[in-house]
């Protein structure tokens, strides 16, 4: 067995940016301290790569399998979806365990299970708390090589990826991205959908299933990946155990066309049932590591990441032609693609686009300023940094270094030549790539608009407690230093949302809070973006049903510039009429883009029934009556409410020193204007009934809703296991829903909460037919557990996987900022995660059988069927 470890930059090169301490030789130094992790590689007898490594920062672990298999490698049957069609049904039975028992054996470990397919890959992981990795390892190596594919459950999930298929054609998103695939793309098969052409999928047969498993599903096809807080010797062993029995297998490469050479612009314009116009400009660029790959990715942050980019100040502030557009690179093992993409008004988007060209040119000509390639560079650091928050994602980086490059040290090769670059490497490529003969251009638009015919491991690990200091004006500054990653989030929060908006300005609060992040009194919006996205910030704002607020992350050392925006935001907006109706028509146009997919359409129309003359009727971004109707005035006059220091909370969590930067975050705070702010609790007229929506879609979406407790309710954590039991891939709902009947390819429950009252609701996607079954399910589910049909082990592993999900869910600085602030800005227990396990493990199958009596009354129930 051979092994490989791998390890940071050489000590020449740290001597060398120590020596000369550049911008950007701080910037590798930072990246340096995390590349200095090991990563331990080897391969096994029988060719499986393994890659482990040992990360002690949280007590969980991702546990991936990374087969190196996707749609481009489906040769004879190119088209037809077997690697998607197979990522579903890896997990539906194995020689020693039936489909269920996979699901249920994650989620009694806590774990959470799934899977995805790409042009080039199929990866299935398991993030699970550290102690079960073994259970993880032993699952996906059941699944991967031992899978029986039963004919009964392939006859059944072909029906469900139908109703995904559907799905993919009723979203205006996915068609576009379709139509610049089959555009760009005459030879490669990244012009052949992944989840593969209706017709063709359904003539799969199983033994074509069969086939290409047995072909491609070999161990020597396979990578492991494991990053958490595992123990390596028995992890070790686990994967030796589990995955080193299968034998080496033949496996004979795929041929894969290389894409001809273009020659001439193309375009494809869709004319259909969509509100809005989308749009995208696509230029082919060569594969991930080529050389010229560092620069073009540099080159799209600096035309279109961010609202200080070039594009958006030109196209979007200046001449107000989209409501957003950016820029990226798509660059896999092969041929990519350079895409700016945007929506507009569609009067605009031949306008928009002669824009984007016309601004391309100019930069061609002018080149770009070194502060906006720094710019870019920073924040391409602090991305990198923000990979590794989480587990899932230190393997997911790993997974893609190893089985799409082949180089597990690619990351340090690439920021070495992305540090070497200069403003004239962004114009060479920027000339050579980015010229009209190899364009492609894109749009989907409403039918109206169609013209007339003719025409690092051993990290310590943390506690996640944060220290509450209150200040003599009323608010509050929460406080959680960790330095295990060069990180730094502050979360500033209030209490908010649609209860505070009056009659006729639906989503003020929203389009408010939107507002604080632009102009200043010191610095006007687009020196906003600009400042934050020099040092690869973010700064944003977020709203919702009981909330509003701003953030700000940053590298630790600039904190001062992140609480300089966040102090100018809340203290001294600008409410400027000409920025008002800018960001107006965006808020306008994303609802309008909304109504374009079916589920947030039914989502809409049942809160208007539910909830009636309640503020909640209307989701916190507005309505377009509301939103029209706001004027700077109301703004000025929300902000006086809202933004007083009874009511504000800052959370910063990160790499920070507290007895430093505490005091100026205590100066920040003590600067908001006194008062205190009440939450008002208006009455709910709930519209119970039966309601049918018509859209022309191809598949029907279903809701049932009833009332539900409020967060601050004492059977609100039976509301939380109750949504859980209602969800998954191992409820009984979802087992007799789609595995048993594949009535539906979703089904599930969620909730939309208040701090005194929710509405808890079932929904799922089906097919026109069969809508009527699946609600005859949603009642025959309730009705069992309204008759204590609720088994302790059922509720175990609901209770298992509540709990897992909150550990899961405090790995980011952000995360851990937003739930502490929000716990205090609700008077919740400012670090209630202590008490969540106990208060989740309390409930019983008697208390779920009698919240099911109490809320999911049928005379209470509002139902709502959207079907062509």
């Amino acid at each position: 067995m051979f092994r490989l470890a791998s390890r940071g930059p050489s000590a020449l090169l740290v001597h060398r940016m120590a020596k000369f301490p550049t911008s950007r030789s701080r910037d590798l130094l930072l990246l340096e301290r995390l590349w200095r992790e090991e990563t331990e590689r080897y391969t096994l007898p029988n060719g499986l790569t393994v890659l482990l490594k040992h990360d002690t920062t949280a007590p969980v672990a991702s546990v991936q399998v990374w087969v190196k298999t996707g749609s481009i490698h489906e040769g004879a049957h190119l088209g037809a979806g077997l690697s998607h069609f197979l990522e579903h049904m890896l997990f539906k039975g194995t020689e020693r365990r039936a489909g269920r028992d996979i699901s249920a054996a994650v989620q009694a470990h806590g774990g959470y299970i799934n899977a995805y397919t790409t042009f080039d890959r199929t990866v299935y992981y398991i993030d699970i708390p550290a102690e079960h990795t073994a259970v993880a390892v032993d699952l996906l190596a059941d699944a991967t090589l031992r899978s029986t594919l039963p004919a009964d459950e392939v006859a059944k999930e072909k029906e469900v990826i139908l109703r995904e298929i559907d799905m993919c054609l009723d979203d205006p998103d996915q068609r576009l991205g379709q139509a610049l695939f089959e555009t760009a793309y005459r030879t490669h098969p990244y012009r052949q959908p992944i989840i593969g052409h209706r017709d063709v999928f359904a003539a799969n047969t199983r033994e074509d299933l069969v086939a290409y498993y047995r072909e491609r599903y070999a161990p020597n096809n396979l990578a492991v990946v494991i990053v958490g807080d595992f123990d390596p010797a028995a992890t070790r062993a686990a994967i030796a155990g589990h995955f080193g029995t299968a034998p080496r297998r033949r496996l004979a490469p795929v041929p894969v066309p290389e894409e001809s050479p273009q020659l001439a612009r193309r375009d494809h314009h869709l004319f259909e049932d969509v509100q809005v116009s989308r749009a995208g400009l696509g230029w082919q660029i060569p594969a991930l590591t080529h050389p010229d790959m560092p620069a073009l990715d540099m080159l799209a942050m600096v035309l279109g990441h961010g609202d200080s980019s070039i594009l958006w100040q030109s196209v979007r502030e200046k001449a107000r032609l989209v409501h957003t557009i950016d820029a990226m690179t798509w660059s896999p093992g092969t041929s990519g693609l350079f895409y700016v993409s945007f929506l507009a008004d569609p009067d605009k988007r031949a306008a928009a686009e002669a824009a984007v060209l016309r601004e391309i040119g100019r930069v061609a000509q002018r080149g770009v300023a070194p502060a906006a390639l720094a710019k870019a560079v920073r924040q391409t650091v602090t991305a990198e940094v923000n990979m590794r928050k989480t587990m899932s994602g230190q393997a997911g980086r790993l997974g893609s270094a190893e089985v799409i490059v082949g180089d597990i040290n690619y990351t340090r090769r690439y920021f070495e030549r992305l540090t070497a670059l200069t403003p004239a490497d962004l114009r060479r490529v920027l000339r050579a790539y980015l010229v009209s003969d190899r364009l492609t251009v894109v749009s989907s638009n409403p039918a109206s608009a169609a013209p007339a015919a003719g025409a690092t491991a051993g990290r310590q690990a943390m506690k996640l407690d944060f220290e509450e200091i209150p200040l003599p004006n009323g608010a509050r500054l929460l406080l959680q230093p960790n330095r295990q990653l060069p990180n730094l989030h502050l979360r500033l929060a209030f209490g908010g949302g649609p209860l505070f908006e009056p009659p006729g300005r639906r989503g003020l609060n929203a389009l408010m809070a939107t507002m604080l992040t632009k102009d200043t009194a010191k610095r006007s919006a687009d020196e906003v973006a600009r400042a934050i996205e020099a040092v690869g910030g973010t700064f944003n704002d977020f709203s919702g049903n009981n909330s509003f607020g701003l953030s700000a992350e940053v590298l630790p050392g600039d904190a001062a510039l992140a609480l300089d925006l966040l102090a100018e935001a809340a203290l001294r907006p600008a409410f400027k009429p000409a920025r008002l109706e800018t960001e107006r028509e965006g808020a306008l146009a994303g609802l309008r883009e909304s109504l374009d997919d079916v589920v947030t359409f039914g989502r809409k129309k049942l809160r208007e029934k539910f909830f009636g003359a309640h503020p909640f009727a209307v989701e916190s971004v507005g309505d377009e009556a509301g939103l029209r109707a706001v004027t700077p005035a109301d703004l000025r006059a929300l902000q006086a409410r809202l933004l007083v220091a009874g009511n504000a909370v800052l959370a910063v969590a990160g790499d920070f020193d507290p007895q430093a930067l505490g005091p100026k975050l205590r100066a920040f705070l003590a600067r908001l204007p006194g008062g205190r702010v009440d939450f008002p609790s208006p009455g709910l007229a709930q519209q119970a009934g039966d309601f049918v929506e018509t859209q022309p879609r191809q598949q029907a979406v279903v809701f049932q809703a009833f009332p539900g407790p409020g967060l601050r309710a004492p059977d609100f954590y039976v509301g939380e296991v109750a949504e859980e039991l209602f969800s998954g891939m191992s409820s009984n709902l979802f087992e007799r829903v789609r595995e048993q009947k594949s009535l539906a390819y979703f089904v599930r429950s969620s909730r939309v909460t208040g701090l005194d009252r929710a509405m808890f609701y079932f929904y799922a996607g089906a097919s026109p037919g069969r809508h009527g079954e699946v609600l005859e399910e949603f009642g025959l589910e309730i009705a069992r557990v309204q008759g204590g049909g609720v088994s302790a082990e059922e509720l175990r592993r609901c209770q298992t996987r509540l709990k897992a999900g909150k550990r899961m869910a405090m790995q980011t600085n952000s995360a851990r900022a937003m739930q502490a602030a929000l716990n205090a800005v609700y008077g919740l227990p400012l670090n209630d995660w202590r008490h969540y396990d106990a208060r989740i493990d309390a409930v019983t199958p008697a208390e779920l059988q009698a919240f099911a009596r109490k809320y999911f009354q049928a005379d209470r129930r509002t139902q709502l069927v959207v079907k062509p």
